[in-house]
């Protein structure tokens, strides 16, 4: 099977480090990196937040919060790594199953929360022979001409959105055609990275990176049905040992400027 992994620091993570403005951002860390409780708290963040979360928390720290250090990747290999003993103080999962696995390894602090819902969106870079519709009818009609040489995806196997978006290409019949097609970033971020510097025709990819200003620049997207897969309840939990600049974090997401800015950034929100 013919699948290539992209394994690059996109410029998705550079823009978030400027935005972060009191946040550190660094790719995940290796064990000893961090103590948890010491220090500025250590998050582990899905990728789809990329431009999210540095906007809530520089909210944070104009409310009197201290400085947090983020990190962003899979959902999956971010719960893999806590299980084994990263230390990280807050998980910020972009699939509630991954929170459950922490909470069953007996690594969580208390239940999981849900604090957003994802939405898968196609982004079509500049020049793509392919036109936008919410209803996949020239998408489809492009992976049977050959216009479709390669198509943008998280990888099924550990992130969220690529779940979800071979959910969607399942749905819709055509998953066992672009098998041999499929470009396969580590997460959501960097197939959305993929999908914008053109080297592929079109990524699905989560709808609050597609709607970015830096994203809508480079290309045009729509916004899928949500019921074409299985809802991404974003969920939120903290692991144990974790400090108070952590819980006061965790806090402040359930709070209403967090939602605003989640709300903008193209999420759903749960009931307050």
């Amino acid at each position: 099977m013919n699948r290539i992994t992209l394994r690059v620091a996109g410029y998705l993570h550079a823009l978030a480090t400027t935005l972060a403005l009191c946040a550190a951002v660094s790719p995940a860390p290796t064990f000893a990196q961090v103590a948890v409780g010491q220090g500025a708290p250590h998050i582990a963040a899905a990728a789809d937040l990329q431009f999210a979360l540095p906007e809530i928390v520089a909210a944070f720290a104009r409310s009197g919060g201290t400085q947090l250090k983020l990190s962003f990747g899979s959902s999956g290999n971010f719960a893999r790594q806590i299980v084994q003993g990263a230390p990280f103080e807050l998980f910020l999962a972009a699939d509630e199953r991954y929170v459950a696995q922490v909470i069953a390894a007996q690594r969580a602090d208390g239940i999981g929360t849900h604090y957003a819902t994802g939405r898968l969106a196609l982004f079509l870079p500049q020049g793509s022979p392919i036109s936008a519709g919410r209803d996949l009818a020239d998408f489809a009609a492009a992976v049977n001409d050959g216009r479709l040489k390669r198509l943008a995806l998280a990888n099924p196997e550990h992130a969220p959105y690529g779940r979800a978006a071979r959910e969607v290409l399942e749905q819709r019949g055509l998953w066992l055609a672009v098998q041999d097609k499929l470009a396969l970033g580590d997460n959501a971020a960097q197939a959305a990275q993929f999908a914008a510097s053109g080297a592929a025709q079109a990524g699905l990819i989560p709808l609050s990176l597609a709607r970015a200003p830096e994203m809508a620049r480079r290309g045009a997207y729509v916004t899928l049905p949500e019921n074409w897969h299985t809802p991404l309840r974003q969920t939120l939990v903290l692991v144990k040992g974790a400090g108070p600049t952590a819980r006061a974090f965790a806090e402040f997401l359930r709070g209403p400027q967090a939602r605003e800015i989640l709300a903008r950034n193209g999420f759903g929100l749960p009931a307050p």
